[in-house]
């Protein structure tokens, strides 16, 4: 198959390689999946950057955990009947070392969930990480109806499915954002309210709207620098949930205004979910997408030869941002004799 990989950490064009290796077999209770597209997140390119300086657990990495195709396929103990069907993958490269940046990808078969009729590989493969990881921000906590959810950062790919899932759960939905662009984003991801940080003061809207009570729940990405803003703008018993920190990776904490209103701070990653709470994201995802509630933005779709600079794009999307994670790319491909290929939040596809 036609795959790409990465043998060492470093910076994209370095270290990324496209070329012809082995595809893989299913194991006892895996799925094979021809891997139509595949999506780039930005915990991928950290990894690939040697983010943290960590060994990258293989002598070769595929990259990238989401993707979407159909199996062709099934491994023991796994029913027939699955060959053939469409599905979104999670999961591939998380604790493994062969993603979906290939034309095959070997999955268990929870982890290659049936994709609705009408659900494009495109969206599929924007599903993963992002999706699963706003759904627990949102509902970790319980049901959101009734509820005010803030979400910082709603025209992110977290924060949009955020935001999208807030709205469907019941809630009304403020969501920060950067620009008018980026406001009308986040209001076609459900937003009720769309509130820029760089012209609006922030605490005081989010008062008014809220009534003076505060809002019960905050789905956060910039947790060290907004912590402030949210231990003023959060309820009495009220959570925080966040998935990232980037602008300060160690923060300060206002541990006193956060005591005094009983708030929970719950950090989310998507690696891993207790079973119950994957079980319930992979349901409401399904029940969602047949609802037509969830619109992941893809910014580029790029080839697989072109995976370097599909992780430049996720890379540049990050530079800069005060809140909020950048679209994704992705990669995606297309007959069984050619190579997968890109699109950005980023996806990488194939020539038809």
């Amino acid at each position: 198959m036609r795959a790409a990989w990465y043998e060492r950490g470093g910076p994209a064009g370095e270290v990324l390689t496209v070329g012809e290796m082995d595809a893989p077999r299913p194991a006892p209770g895996e799925v094979l999946v021809r891997v139509r597209a595949s999506g780039v997140n930005p915990g991928e390119v950290k990894k690939r950057a040697d983010w943290m300086g960590l060994d990258i657990g293989s002598p070769r990495v595929i990259p990238h955990s989401d993707g979407a195709g159909v199996i062709e396929g099934v491994g023991e103990g796994v029913p027939p009947s699955r060959v053939g069907q469409r599905v979104w993958v999670w999961g591939a490269q998380s604790g493994r070392p062969f993603g979906t940046a290939a034309q095959y990808t070997a999955v268990p078969r929870a982890r290659a969930v049936p994709l609705p009729d009408g659900v494009g590989f495109k969206v599929g493969a924007c599903l993963g990480i992002p999706a699963r990881t706003a759904h627990r921000c949102v509902f970790a906590d319980g049901p959101v109806s009734g509820e005010t959810v803030l979400v910082a950062g709603g025209a992110g790919m977290v924060g949009g499915f955020a935001v999208s899932f807030a709205r469907w759960g019941g809630a009304e939905v403020i969501a920060t954002v950067s620009s008018e662009g980026h406001a009308e984003a986040a209001m076609g991801a459900g937003a009720d309210h769309a509130l820029n940080y760089r012209a609006e003061d922030v605490v005081a809207r989010v008062r008014e709207i809220a009534g003076g009570s505060g809002v019960g729940r905050v789905v956060e990405v910039a947790f060290g620098r907004n912590l402030a803003l949210d231990a003023e703008v959060i309820a009495l018993h009220g959570t925080i949930a966040a998935y990232a920190s980037d602008a300060e990776p160690v923060p300060r904490l206002p541990f006193w205004p956060l005591l005094f209103k009983n708030i929970t701070i719950r950090l989310v990653g998507s690696d891993d979910l207790p079973e119950e709470a994957e079980r319930r994201a992979v349901e409401d995802i399904a029940a969602c997408l047949e609802a037509g509630a969830l619109h992941p933005r893809i910014a580029r779709r790029l080839p697989l030869e072109r995976i370097a600079e599909a992780h430049e794009v996720v890379e540049g999307s990050q530079s800069g941002a005060r809140v909020g994670p950048p679209r994704s790319s992705s990669l995606a491909s297309g007959s069984a004799s050619q190579a997968p290929r890109l699109r950005t939040r980023s996806i990488l596809r194939s020539s038809p």
